[in-house]
C-alpha cells in the first residue's frame, strides 16, 4: 500500500483534487468528512466539544452549529489548539479503522487539511501540497462558499503559511488557475509518479538513477530534510542519528542527483528489524552487503588511518527509494564503525577543503566519461582517488580535531 498525504490551504482546491485522484483509482480518505462524522448527535466528540465551547455550539436539534463553533475555536491560538486536541485524535483513530479495511494494494490518498500543522507530514512516504494565491483563496472561499472577507482571512491566517507547506511538499501543485488546468496536472502526476512509486512499493523495486553528474542543486539540502524527517519518523528511537550524506551534502558541489542518506544504528540486527518500517515508507532493501562490498562502497583500502582493519566492520545494509521522483539511497551502518564514521568525516572533509572538492569533481568527470552511466562502473572507476582520499581526510580530522 502507498500512502500519500494530500493538503493545501483553505480554497487552494483539495477538493478538486482528489476527485481527481478518485477518478485515477485513488482511494481517498478525507479528513472534512472524518472531521463531521466523529462530532455526529451522540457521538463523544460532539459531547467534548460542549463541555469545551458551550451549548450555544448546537443548532435546536442537537446538531453542531459550524459557524458558531469556528467564532469560537478562530478567535484565538488557545481556542483553535483546544478544538484541534479533541478532534484531531477522533479522526486520526477513524482514519487508521477505514485504511485498514482497503485492499493491501490500494494507493491511499489522505487528505488532511492540518497535515503540516499537525506535523504528520513525515509518517507518508510521499507528501502532495495543491497551492493558489491567498487572494484567488479569498476569492474562492467569499463567491463560492459564501464566507464574509473578514472570516475567509482569518481561516487563512489560522493556518500554516506557503513556506511551511513548501517544506514538506515532495509535489507542489499550483491551481491559480482554472480547474481544467489543475485535473491535467494531477493526471500527470498520478500516471508518472504514482502509480510507479506504487508498482516500485509492491515489487519492492528501487530506482536507479545514472552516473550522470549534474550541477548542484539548491533545493537538495531541503530534500534531504524530508527525507530524514520521514526516516526519524519510520525509525524512532532505533536510529541513533539520521544524516544527509555523500556529495549532495556537500554545499554548492556538482553530483549525481541521488540524495544518500545515514542511519546510525547499534548493530546490523536492528538494521534488519528496521526493514518493513522502511518499505512502508517507501525505501525497500536492496539487498545484503558483504563485506567484500562494504569495503570497496566506502571507496577506499584500509590504512594506518583506519580505526580498524577488521572487514566486518565494514558492513551495512542498504534501502533505496520506490519513487521515481526521488532516486535515495538509504545506508544503515553502525556507530562508530569507520565506514560510518568516514560518511559523516567525508561531508565536511569536502566542504572545508576547495582542492579536494576541485580534485573529486575532476575524478567523477573522467568516471563519466569511462562508464557511459553504469553505476558499479562508475562507482569503481573512482576506488583508486578514494584509496588516498581516506588517508587525508583523516589527516585532516587530527590535524582539526574533527568529531562526528
Amino acid at each position: 500500500m502507498l500512502r500519500i498525504g494530500l493538503t493545501g490551504g483553505i480554497g487552494a482546491g483539495k477538493s478538486a483534487l482528489s476527485a481527481t485522484f478518485a477518478q485515477c483509482g485513488g482511494v481517498i480518505v478525507d479528513g472534512d468528512v472524518i472531521s463531521r462524522e466523529v462530532v455526529q448527535p451522540g457521538t463523544e466528540g460532539l459531547k467534548s466539544l460542549v463541555a469545551a465551547f458551550g451549548e450555544d455550539i448546537l443548532q435546536p436539534d442537537g446538531s453542531l452549529d459550524r459557524p458558531a463553533l469556528a467564532a469560537k475555536a478562530f478567535a484565538d491560538d488557545e481556542a483553535r489548539q483546544k478544538l484541534n486536541g479533541i478532534v484531531h485524535p477522533l479522526v486520526g483513530k477513524r482514519r487508521e479503522e477505514i485504511i485498514a479495511a482497503v485492499p493491501a494494494d490500494s494507493v491511499v490518498v489522505e487528505d488532511i487539511p492540518l497535515l503540516v500543522e499537525s506535523g504528520m507530514a513525515p509518517m507518508f512516504p510521499l507528501v502532495v501540497v495543491v497551492h493558489a494565491d491567498v487572494e484567488v483563496r479569498l476569492r474562492r472561499l467569499v463567491e463560492q462558499r459564501g464566507m464574509s472577507e473578514d472570516d475567509a482571512r482569518a481561516r487563512i491566517a489560522a493556518q500554516a503559511d506557503d513556506d511551511q507547506r513548501l517544506a514538506v511538499a515532495d509535489i507542489w501543485l499550483d491551481n491559480s488557475g482554472s480547474q481544467e488546468e489543475l485535473v491535467e496536472r494531477a493526471r500527470d502526476v498520478w500516471n508518472h509518479r504514482i502509480v510507479p512509486f506504487a508498482h516500485n512499493l509492491a515489487q519492492q523495486c528501487v530506482v536507479r538513477a545514472p552516473a550522470h553528474v549534474v550541477p548542484a542543486d539548491p533545493t537538495w539540502p531541503d530534500q534531504a530534510r524530508r527525507i530524514v524527517a520521514r526516516l526519524n519518523t519510520s525509525c524512532g528511537h532505533k536510529a541513533l542519528r539520521v544524516d544527509h550524506i555523500g556529495s549532495t551534502a556537500v554545499p554548492e558541489f556538482d553530483a549525481k542527483d541521488v540524495i544518500d542518506i545515514q542511519i546510525t544504528v547499534e548493530s546490523l540486527a536492528v538494521a534488519d528489524e528496521l526493514a518493513d518500517a522502511l518499505l512502508s515508507a517507501g525505501y525497500p532493501r536492496i539487498s545484503h552487503i558483504s563485506q567484500d562490498e562494504a569495503k570497496s562502497d566506502a571507496r577506499s583500502t584500509v590504512s594506518d588511518y583506519d580505526h580498524s582493519d577488521d572487514p566486518a566492520l565494514w558492513r551495512k545494509r542498504i534501502h533505496g527509494s520506490a519513487d521515481p521522483g526521488r532516486p535515495t539511497n538509504v545506508h544503515i551502518r553502525v556507530a562508530g564503525w569507520p565506514n560510518q564514521q568516514f560518511a559523516l568525516l567525508f561531508v565536511d572533509w569536502l566542504a572545508a577543503n576547495p582542492q579536494e572538492r576541485a580534485g573529486y569533481l575532476a575524478v567523477k568527470g573522467e568516471a563519466e566519461k569511462s562508464t557511459d552511466g553504469a553505476t558499479s562502473d562508475y562507482a569503481e572507476a573512482k576506488e583508486p582517488w578514494f584509496a588516498d582520499a581516506y588517508r587525508r581526510a583523516w589527516e585532516w580530522a587530527d590535524f582539526t580535531g574533527w568529531r562526528p
